[in-house]
């Protein structure tokens, strides 16, 4: 099924992200979750790491690319939003906590190309799901 408008490719690619944590051993404990700072679309834990997930979708060929979406500035929102999230939320002992994007890329006829998993902002990706 073809997602309809830039909202509902969004919410597609966020299911398949959340999907694809859960299938890689990731809990998806929150979704959509929003503050008088903004929103974090997933809020994943794996162990003793508590994961803020932005997820970006776009047709392979849509541009900017996924990765090529997420700006400095979004990146300083997301970390004022993961700190409202633990300020709101009790945990369980000591979580290391990081700010995560996910990358969907799908073709024009919207079948998933890949999903591309960054634990950390700045770190190495984990293909969660890759189509040749």
């Amino acid at each position: 099924m073809v997602a309809q408008g830039k909202v509902g490719l969004g919410r597609q690619g966020e299911s398949l992200a959340s999907e694809a944590l859960c299938r890689d051993g990731y809990a998806v404990i929150d979704r959509n979750w929003h503050c008088p700072y903004g929103e974090v679309d997933l809020v994943a834990k794996r162990d003793e790491h508590l994961y803020f997930v932005e997820v970006r979708t776009r047709r392979t060929t849509a541009a900017p690319t996924p990765e090529q979406s997420l700006t400095q500035r979004k990146a300083a929102r997301m970390e004022m939003v993961a700190r409202a999230y633990l300020g709101t939320h009790a945990t369980e002992g000591d979580l290391t906590w990081h700010l995560s994007f996910i990358a969907v890329a799908m073709d024009r006829a919207g079948r998933l190309r890949r999903i591309t998993f960054y634990p950390d902002l700045q770190g190495q990706p984990e293909d969660l799901l890759l189509h040749p």
